[in-house]
């Protein structure tokens, strides 16, 4: 009588060390924080918001997330086609 046993390591938090509910308290008082911050200072933006606008652009494009220059299907392969019986 042979049984296969398999021993699996226990489950671990990933390594980060922040828990879900930290990260939404500190995004949160950041929300709080920014509307402060704007409501205390919005006569400032108010004035300069085409500046906010052309600082928008570089930073949208850098944090994007498209995987970079290049990205944009530049070197893309065809698809490839299943084989069918008839072919």
């Amino acid at each position: 009588m042979s049984t296969t046993h398999h021993d699996h390591p226990p489950a671990t938090r990933s390594s980060s060390g922040m828990g879900r509910p930290l990260k939404t308290a500190l995004l949160m008082v950041a929300l709080v924080g920014g509307f402060y911050l704007l409501r205390e200072h919005w006569n400032h933006v108010a004035g300069n918001w085409i500046y906010l606008l052309l600082l928008a652009c570089p930073l949208m494009h850098m944090f994007h997330g498209h995987g970079g220059h290049g990205g944009h299907g530049g070197d893309a392969t065809p698809p490839v086609k299943p084989k069918g019986n008839g072919d």
